[in-house]
């Protein structure tokens, strides 16, 4: 019998044709992957209160009868993407709220400000901390820990960088006099709270801070926890102490999370974040460092183009002024904090 005869005895299998082959999909998907993301036109829009092991606490709906917290997760299209702290988010999925339910951020507004920071000078990755605050209250103590005027200038620093309006708190003012410390901002149209450990000016902290998100930085141990839970009484944040051998305090907040504060009938955030040793500056412009100095801003106007205002640079006006006594005896410390921080990206 040839080949060629007709007379298989495959047959039986007659009715079947290639259409019917069936091929196990590839192992990563036999369906190549599309770049057409769908618009989520339907996405409820809230705020990030807080971050706990990638869910977020999320905002919807603020200040309405229906406002609600709920608990989100990071779409996989935004994994490249960070989502930090008083981001606002559109979310999609269950947004109920309800317990046990799960909702997902699908895109991340822009942002009006964004406040950072980097492990030291020379770190070009930046660690955000939060988004969209207009405010940023620097906590010192005016004793234990002793308040640390080059810490102070970098928190200035990152505030002005990123667009935000620093004021500042002084704590134990009855451990310490805390006008010669201060006497190094004289020059900069900076608020000032006192506050001791027995009478806490909360009244007129509050006042400045309804109607603002206002995020609190501080060395641990300053007692910036303990102003936020005197602030918000329901916030609960945990406190510390300053080593007495070491002068130094324990981190207490481990995280950074919006809390709503109220003072008659009106609202504000209070953004508490975790106390810190050090606060590098390796993501700021330097051409923005001066503009933390209103003071000596206004006379570098009168220097030559390109003037560094390092030591070594010939006719600038700052260093002129203070030499002339025009800054008083504040401009001297205020010059070198300004050269120290320039120094770090000359």
């Amino acid at each position: 019998m040839s080949w060629w005869d007709t007379d298989d005895e495959d047959e039986e299998y007659g009715e079947y044709d290639e259409a019917d082959v069936r091929v196990r999909p590839n192992r990563k998907g036999s369906r190549p992957r599309t770049k057409v993301r769908p618009e989520h036109a339907d996405a409820d829009t809230g705020f990030v209160l807080g971050v706990d092991r990638g869910r977020y606490a999320v905002l919807v709906d603020e200040g309405a009868e229906d406002e609600r917290e709920i608990t989100a997760a990071r779409a996989s299209e935004l994994r490249r993407k960070s989502v930090v702290t008083g981001d606002r988010v559109d979310l999609v999925g269950d947004t109920s709220g309800d317990e046990g339910t799960l909702a997902r951020i699908v895109r991340i507004r822009e942002r009006s400000t964004l406040l950072r920071r980097s492990a030291d000078d020379t770190d070009a990755v930046e660690r955000v901390i939060v988004a969209n605050a207009d405010q940023m209250l620097i906590v010192i103590a005016a004793a234990n820990p002793e308040p640390r005027v080059r810490l102070v200038d970098r928190y200035l620093v990152a505030a002005y960088d990123a667009g935000i309006a620093p004021l500042v708190c002084v704590t134990k003012t009855d451990l310490a006099d805390p006008a010669p410390f201060l006497a190094n901002f004289a020059g900069l149209d900076l608020p000032v709270f006192l506050s001791r450990t027995d009478a806490m000016p909360l009244d007129e902290i509050s006042e400045q801070l309804v109607a603002h998100r206002t995020v609190f930085v501080g060395h641990s141990g300053v007692g910036k926890s303990t102003l936020v839970n005197a602030l918000v009484p329901d916030a609960n944040r945990a406190t510390g102490h300053v080593n007495v051998v070491t002068g130094r305090g324990r981190h207490t907040s481990s995280s950074t999370v919006s809390l709503r504060l109220e003072h008659d009938g009106r609202t504000g955030w209070v953004i508490d974040t975790p106390g810190v040793r050090s606060f590098g500056l390796g993501h700021v412009d330097p051409a923005n460092i001066l503009g933390a100095f209103a003071d000596l801003a206004r006379i570098a106007e009168d220097c030559p183009r390109g003037c560094t205002h390092l030591p070594d640079s010939p006719d600038c006006a700052i260093i002129e002024a203070v030499e002339a006594g025009e800054l008083g005896e504040s401009g001297r410390t205020r010059l070198d904090s300004l050269q120290r921080l320039l120094a770090t990206f000359a």
